[in-house]
């Protein structure tokens, strides 16, 4: 089975990698003019991450293979001792927490409840997006029979006017497993547009189905005009690329677009 495909990094994100590059060079120049028994590497710096495979990461994001987040931002910037915006100014003014009170929870039984059954009070510079507990499985499935909106996430207007997102369509849900591995970790937070409902080759969506639940993959469109649900980790034995048939297309529904992920450090 071929690896994943990955959708080509814009030019700020290549940029961002350049200069995560530079950064690391110089702390690696810093590191052998001190005459450290033991000079920096990538391994070290993403052990100071706190990565499973610490080389690996590190290199897919100096040397653009994968795009930066706002996590693994800020895990480089305390590894490598920099500022985020020296790095990414885009990430770096991109997202903001802010929790908030515990909402009514939904009725049960729905997949995500609308975004209009929270207050429609917003803040002039920060949409509060509503954040449900509901899971994605970045592995086999995952049942939803019950969805409660725990807080918000407070996501910059400007930075949501620069995507092209509409707020309203907006919800946050949780990634489980990792299979994605490493676009998305597991325990992520995932930001879905709700209004992508239609497939797109190379993108990355959270779809459902009654026999798989709710899962997160990436859509490969083949030259025949079938998909297949593809994991980005690639332990091929564990996640094997699903091909849908024409048929079964119609069985799987897109709940929305992965346009954000975030998780824990």
């Amino acid at each position: 089975m071929n690896k994943p495909t990955r959708t080509p990094l814009a030019d700020w994100q290549l940029e961002d990698a350049g200069r995560l590059r530079e950064i690391y060079k110089k702390r690696v120049k810093e590191s052998k003019d001190r005459g450290d028994s033991k000079v920096l590497n990538q391994t070290e710096v993403g052990e100071r991450c706190g990565w499973n495979s610490p080389q690996s990461a590190f290199s897919q994001y100096a040397n653009g293979k994968v795009a930066l987040n706002l996590e693994a931002l800020i895990r480089l910037s305390k590894a490598l001792d920099f500022q985020p915006a020296e790095v990414s100014p885009t990430l770096a003014n991109g997202v903001a927490l802010s929790p908030e009170e515990k909402a009514p929870a939904p009725a049960a039984n729905t997949p995500f409840p609308g975004v209009s059954d929270l207050s429609d009070e917003r803040d002039e510079k920060y949409a509060f997006i509503p954040q449900y507990s509901a899971k994605a499985a970045a592995g086999f499935g995952h049942e939803n029979p019950h969805v409660e909106t725990l807080a918000t996430l407070a996501f910059k207007r400007d930075w949501l006017k620069m995507k092209g997102l509409n707020e309203k369509h907006l919800i946050v849900i949780y990634a489980d497993g990792d299979s994605m591995w490493p676009t998305i970790n597991d325990h992520d937070v995932l930001l879905l547009d709700t209004s992508k409902t239609e497939p797109a080759d190379g993108q990355v969506f959270v779809l459902t189905s009654s026999d798989k639940g709710t899962i997160v993959k990436r859509l490969i469109k083949t030259a025949m005009g079938a998909w297949i649900i593809r994991s980005d980790n690639d332990d091929c034995d564990d996640y094997a690329d699903v091909m849908l048939a024409r048929s079964e297309v119609n069985e799987h529904r897109i709940i929305g677009k992965v346009m954000w992920r975030g998780g824990d450090l």
